[in-house]
């Protein structure tokens, strides 16, 4: 069901408790127009000559929900906020709206419903969409309402309510969910079609239908019966008020839909958790049992669900704009992540030059106006985070009286919007429940637009501040401003009276949306996903510093679920999710119906590629986790642009740091000396990351770590081991793969080395394998390079399942388990310039010898790319399944089997030479 209400006296409670706190908007009077927020201050009138939400005419604009839904704050950015949210003062129902599978409209009649399945390219191939088309209308006899409202919602559902005085209609609609469910009064449950259905099943009160190719279950109340007329179906309801319609992935798919056709969905709900460098997710619909006794429904998992769920799916699924989905038939599933990390700064390395990167720090520093005229909260924001990333970089030089000059000009800003009444300020909106800063831009006051992109900034500086400063950062001073600006972007709290729960993040999209309105025929839309990440290690980072653990593993969860989702809906990591007839390897923007190589402002190659990239912080590792979709994607600009890039070669080269940080390091070293660094960035910052990158490598996705603020990188064979402890003791920070590291308080420390305890150990012994031709894993070192030929799955799917592997072993090991650790492994593969192939592994431990193997681990397969040249697979392609538990090694086995998952033609594994190894958790 929908999150509950708070009684008037209750949110009045609430909201004084909070303003108590220095957290938000206190029950003040309506003329009051300062709410003063610890040291700070916010207004809660707009400043004179502003807007705030106005329709496409400037007409002022108000939420558009029920009485039921009266104050509550209304989730606008989300998926379907067209509902709510009138943008376009002649459409007082909704734009398409993208649940997915299912798209929909509401209309006077009712709710347009449509199943998209074949994707168009447009806009001289820049863009692909699986556009909203009708199928059906759902709605009652004779329903002709003057308008849409919104009666409640949940973390990825809502309920749109008609009414026309003599009817009155509501359906729950939601992302991954294949039913509408219906309640009406007032006339018979009535269903049209675009076209004249074919009829496959009359089962009474159940009908099977067939429109335009896509096959429909209509479920009327037991006693009830569906009467056919052309393209009209009308079902008298049997004296109740509901019915439920639904999309099929077949018609023979019929009977188990009709198990679940009467367990109606009233709310939905996900709980997340971070430990041992693990996210877990759990997503839960609630449900009411019309008829029977079924609690259970069905739901449709997108692509980064599914590959990070262990649960049984069943062979059902759909088609999306997001690639395949596949159905769960149970009320909930879980997923589980590597936890990307987050450094408040890359670490200090040897490759960078002290003298130089003082003389760069010194060009900000020094700068006539480091904040390069910027007024409003969009270039002020970028500005902040130019200026909070040198900030540790200072410090791990030494430079202490740069470093605070760079504290002082960041407080000194914060501070200035942070308090009411001057030419810069943040103000509270009570009828849409959000916090716009004036001057505003792109839409963040009239359209609700990018509040997570532009306040991101601002909630990371105060973090890099609160690093240093704790006393600034007490909720009694500058922290409370800040805590209020994470209430309006990203509030963990369903039952705040003042902000709605996680305003710009989709939980099930898993990503955030840009538009507040959702106002466009294509949905909804994201272009720069990296920024709003930023606001997700931002708030890492913020809660580490201030010790809100809380508030620092919500950011963990956005960030490693929006990662995985930019890797597959961005920048299409597998090949899985674009269409063929895309043409493109990256999205410059994200909208519901599909993606496009577009930005809003320009055409340029550069900044189509280089949007999602910005900033570059601490917070980007996570795009090292699928460096050949790094590559692909710098490949394709450098085509697009005609050679290298030249606007934003910083950005570029960053980027390019995070998979092959030596050619970074190439092209810095080419081109440094005449650029122009974006306005985000520094030369200081841009010489520090590519440098230490170069003498580090690049970000290892495999090993995770107890502590968020942690991350492992690669070179060669050697680790580098970083954490950040923002703690006021020290602590041992562990990593995944059985290493320790001792980190002193409010510092950061590094180590160098596979081993497991510090400083610098050797490795556990037997503990890391490598790969020989003939099937042999091996503890020793320095073999001759080779290569075995892995079959090609001759055009079949053998996802999970071996086909002709390549097996290799090794027997009579003796180890002891290492609680918390987990198999890893780096296997480097070549599908040469073949199309569409994948290599998949599993791995067994057979504990005792005996032939029978207690735990098999099968990891999610590798998509290769058509170009001749060695790959990375990694066990950070995540679990597919497992099964049996590990123990001790006791003369056992361990055996590695790879072979092609999918494609049709042959791949090769590197053998020999220490570069495809295997390493298991024990010591």
């Amino acid at each position: 069901m929908p999150a509950p209400r708070l009684r008037p006296a209750a949110a009045l409670a609430l909201v004084a408790a909070l303003a108590a706190l220095g957290l938000g908007p206190a029950a003040t009077p309506a003329a009051a127009a300062t709410v003063p927020v610890g040291a700070g201050s916010h207004s809660d009138t707009r400043p004179p000559g502003t807007s705030g939400p106005t329709t496409n005419t400037g007409a002022p604009v108000t939420p558009k929900v029920t009485a039921a839904a009266q104050g509550r704050p209304v989730p606008t950015n989300d998926w379907w906020s067209s509902l709510a949210f009138q943008r376009y003062g002649d459409n007082p129902y909704s734009t398409p709206m993208y649940g997915h599978p299912l798209t929909y409209q509401a209309t006077a009649a009712g709710l347009d419903v449509g199943y998209p399945t074949s994707p168009a390219v447009v806009g001289e191939g820049r863009q692909y969409e699986y556009a909203h088309k009708r199928d059906l209308t759902i709605g009652l006899t004779g329903l002709n309402a003057p308008d849409t409202k919104v009666d409640g919602w949940s973390d990825w559902t809502v309920t749109p309510y008609w009414s026309d005085g003599a009817r009155t209609l509501r359906t729950t609609i939601g992302h991954g969910m294949p039913f509408v469910y219906a309640r009406g009064t007032g006339g018979d449950a009535r269903v049209t079609t675009a076209g004249t259905p074919a009829v496959f099943a009359d089962q009474g009160n159940v009908l099977g239908i067939t429109v335009a190719g896509h096959h429909y279950a209509l479920f009327a109340p037991t006693g009830a019966d569906w009467n056919i007329a052309g393209s009209t179906l009308t079902a008298g309801l049997a004296g109740k008020d509901y019915f439920s319609v639904a999309v099929l992935p077949s018609p023979e798919a019929l009977a188990t839909f009709r198990t679940y056709a009467y367990s109606f969905v009233t709310g939905s709900t996900v709980n997340w958790s971070s430990s041992q460098g693990t996210v877990r997710a759990t997503y839960t619909l609630s449900t009411e049992a019309k008829e029977g006794t079924e609690r259970g429904t069905l739901q449709a998992l997108y692509r980064h669900q599914w590959l990070h769920t262990t649960d049984a799916l069943t062979p059902y699924t759909y088609v999306s704009p997001r690639g395949t989905m596949k159905v769960r038939a149970a009320a909930s599933f879980t997923t589980a992540q590597k936890a990307a990390p987050v450094l408040p700064a890359l670490p200090r390395a040897a490759g960078t030059d002290t003298a130089r990167l003082r003389g760069y720090l010194g060009e900000v520093v020094n700068s006539a106006d480091p904040f390069s005229g910027a007024v409003d909260t969009y270039w002020t924001g970028k500005a902040l985070g130019k200026l909070a990333q040198l900030v540790p970089v200072a410090d791990q030089i030494g430079e202490g009286a740069v470093r605070d000059r760079l504290l002082g000009l960041i407080k000194g800003r914060l501070q200035e919007w942070f308090t009411a009444g001057g030419a810069s300020e943040f103000s509270y909106d009570r009828v849409w429940k959000t916090l716009t800063g004036y001057p505003a831009s792109y839409g963040s006051d009239t359209e609700l637009n990018d509040h997570h992109f532009h306040y991101g900034y601002y909630v990371y500086a105060a973090a890099i501040v609160a690093q240093y400063d704790p006393g600034w950062a007490a909720d009694s001073a500058w922290g409370g401003m800040v805590k209020t600006l994470v209430r309006d972007t990203a509030n963990p709290s369903r039952t705040d009276a003042a902000y709605p729960f996680l305003r710009g993040f989709d939980v099930y999209a898993g990503h955030s949306w840009a538009s507040g309105h959702q106002g466009f025929a294509a949905g909804n839309n994201q272009e720069s996903s990296s920024e709003s990440t930023n606001l997700s290690a931002a708030l890492v980072l913020w809660g580490a510093a201030t010790g809100d653990v809380g508030l620092r593993d919500l950011g963990t969860y956005l960030l490693t679920t929006e990662g995985e989702a930019i890797a597959q809906y961005w920048f299409d990591a597998d090949q899985q999710v674009f269409p063929a007839s895309f043409g493109h390897d990256t999205a410059g923007m994200v909208w519901g119906s599909g993606a496009a190589y577009a930005t809003w402002w320009t055409a340029n190659p550069e900044e189509i590629h280089g949007i999602n990239v910005l900033p570059v912080t601490g917070g980007s590792l996570h795009l090292g986790g699928h460096k050949e979709a790094v590559r692909r994607n710098l490949a394709e600009m450098e085509r697009e642009n005609g050679g290298p890039a030249v606007e934003w070669r910083d950005l570029l080269w960053e980027f390019r740091s995070l998979a092959d940080p030596a050619a970074a390091k190439a092209q810095w070293d080419a081109g440094h000396a005449a650029y122009t660094p974006e306005a985000g960035e520094s030369r200081a910052h841009t010489y520090h990351w590519i440098t230490t990158l170069d003498t580090l490598g690049a970000p290892d996705p495999a090993v995770t770590a107890d502590l968020p603020t942690a991350a492992v990188f690669t070179k060669g064979t050697t680790r580098t081991y970083a954490a950040h402890n923002h703690g006021s003791t020290a602590r041992t920070v562990t990593f995944s793969d059985g290493r320790t590291l001792s980190v002193p308080a409010r510092s950061t420390a590094t180590a160098t080395g596979p081993g497991s305890t510090d400083p610098d150990p050797q490795p556990p012994p037997g503990n890391t394998f490598q790969l020989r031709s003939g099937g042999t894993l091996t503890t020793a070192t320095g073999g001759t390079e080779g290569a075995d030929v892995l079959l090609s799955a001759q055009g079949a799917n053998h996802d999970g399942t071996p086909y002709r592997p390549l097996v290799y072993e090794a027997r009579g090991v003796h180890a002891a388990l290492r609680p918390g650790a987990a198999t890893a492994f780096r296997l480097q593969v070549d599908a040469g310039t073949a199309v569409g192939l994948g290599q998949q592994a599993r791995v067994s431990y057979d504990l005792t010898g005996d032939g029978t193997f207690e735990r098999t681990e099968t990891y999610h397969y590798f998509a290769t790319d058509p170009v001749t040249g060695w790959e990375d697979y990694t066990a950070a392609r995540g679990l597919k399944s497992a099964t049996g538990t590990l123990g001790d090694l006791r003369g056992g086995t361990v055996r590695l089997e790879v072979w092609s998952a999918i494609g049709n033609g042959d791949s090769r594994l590197r053998t020999g030479a220490d570069r495809s190894v295997v390493v298991i958790p024990y010591g």
